[in-house]
């Protein structure tokens, strides 16, 4: 595989007509010593929030967009400009971003499929990095993606920012401290309305985009609006379903709650029920992880349609313990229900406009955002609140939850090992095979 370096300088002269904005002026023109230059990946979805919370934080500033499409790019230029009356550069190709000594910082939210090799790359290149859920589109790779982290002392942090919300926290002291009892099992709930998509068939590539980096990695398909650009979550050469979609920051907090990592039994139960379209994913998935030597378990439901609340909750968590549950509603609220009565325990939520909405706010991505900002400054991973094994170990469940559905079966796996036990069709499922030139590496 050609190193980024040498992809550059054989295509500088393309390059030129890709760029439609002026050159990154170098950050010590600035005269801010700790000015920090961050470039966002994947400018269509999250990627609108990244720019938002990264430009609300002291002495960053967004020099640089990237997406393989070119008409994103455009209007987010535009949109920039409008918003914050400064110039940003655009990048089609990702390894140009790594390339620039002048970006300090990088946050990845595109497509699944790419996200783990960005993190790899930009950690290679000496930049640090704020990844989307999931970190990962498979669990080999999420393994990559923490050696890489660590060899080259990169700061990762991972987009779960219910981690760095104050009412969430507490409710994890008070598990911890057993305000609900000995916790033995946690539910996640993704309960969220997804319809029919269709089948939109297969077209001409639209001008403009660059559909051979938009696959990256992945097996390239022909072109289809199926995928591009936000119906690729429900395909499995690039997206992962709800639960690896929503569903993570759920995955992190039944983990977390627990205080378990990766489960030794998995089973899956799901398939699609409402709609006849293109969905390869199931829109119903029952998961059940089960950690016998912990005695705790782990219930996961992913529901696309009309549903019941549970304790209230549609997007959500449950524990159980033997002197009562805590639910987590959303992102940044809790509630305690004591004793066979059910009597209200404590509770409590970010309140202000954090509690309005996952972007705002000490608990919304503008905090986890701060928290990311502060670990580069002091280049300090020991305060993150959602370090890099967050991300391989939180998308690690969803995707052995995926692994059981595909496979039809109980599944028996070693955390330590992170293999199956003495199952090679399973294995196969851990990693896949990789396009040349977009290879995740064996040695990060």
């Amino acid at each position: 595989m050609e190193s980024r370096r040498s992809f550059i300088k054989k295509t500088a002269t393309a390059s030129s007509a890709v760029i439609v904005a002026p050159t990154i002026i170098p950050a010590s023109a600035f005269g801010a010593n700790d000015r920090i230059n961050a470039a966002v990946l994947g400018v269509n979805g999250r990627g609108k929030s990244h720019i938002k919370s990264l430009m609300v934080q002291d002495n960053v500033q967004v020099t640089t967009l990237c997406d393989p499409d070119m008409n994103i790019l455009k209007q987010r230029q535009t949109d920039f400009k409008e918003t914050y009356k400064k110039e940003v550069a655009l990048e089609q190709d990702l390894r140009r971003v790594m390339d620039n000594p002048d970006i300090d910082v990088v946050s990845i939210a595109s497509p699944n499929h790419w996200h783990a090799l960005s993190v790899i790359w930009a950690c290679q290149a000496g930049k640090d990095v704020y990844v989307e859920k999931p970190g990962s589109h498979n669990i080999w790779e999420g393994r990559k993606m923490v050696e890489a982290a660590q060899k080259y002392d990169r700061i990762v942090q991972h987009g779960v920012q219910l981690r760095s919300s104050p009412a969430i926290n507490e409710a994890i002291e008070l598990m911890r401290d057993g305000y609900i009892g000995r916790v033995y099992m946690a539910r996640g709930l993704v309960f969220r309305w997804r319809g029919d998509i269709g089948d939109q068939g297969f077209s001409p590539v639209p001008e403009g985009v660059d559909y051979d980096l938009w696959t990256g990695p992945a097996p390239k398909r022909p072109f289809t609006k199926n995928l591009v650009h936000y119906n690729w979550h429900w395909h499995w050469d690039y997206g992962n379903g709800d639960v690896g979609n929503q569903g993570i920051h759920e995955t992190d907090l039944c983990m977390w709650g627990l205080d378990v990592g990766l489960p030794t039994k998995i089973t899956s139960m799901g398939g699609k029920f409402l709609w006849d379209d293109c969905k390869e994913v199931p829109e119903v998935l029952t998961s059940v992880y089960n950690y016998p030597e912990e005695n705790k378990i782990i219930q996961f439901e992913v529901r696309p349609w009309c549903t019941n609340t549970e304790e209230g909750a549609t997007v959500g968590n449950i524990f159980y313990g033997d002197k009562g549950i805590l639910v987590v509603n959303g992102y940044d609220k809790y509630k305690t229900y004591l004793g066979q009565n059910r009597e209200p325990g404590k509770s409590g939520e970010d309140g202000g406009e954090s509690g309005t909405g996952m972007d705002r706010g000490a608990g919304g991505t503008d905090g986890h955002f701060a928290n990311f900002i502060e670990a580069v400054r002091k280049h300090d991973k020991s305060i993150l609140n959602g370090p890099v094994e967050t991300a391989h170990l939180a998308s690690g469940l969803a995707h052995l939850g995926n692994i059981a559905y595909r496979m039809d079966r109980v599944l028996t796996f070693n955390p330590g090992s992170e293999k199956f036990v003495n199952d090679s069709e399973a294995d196969k499922m851990l990693t896949r095979n990789y396009r040349p030139d977009f290879v995740v590496p064996n040695k990060v």
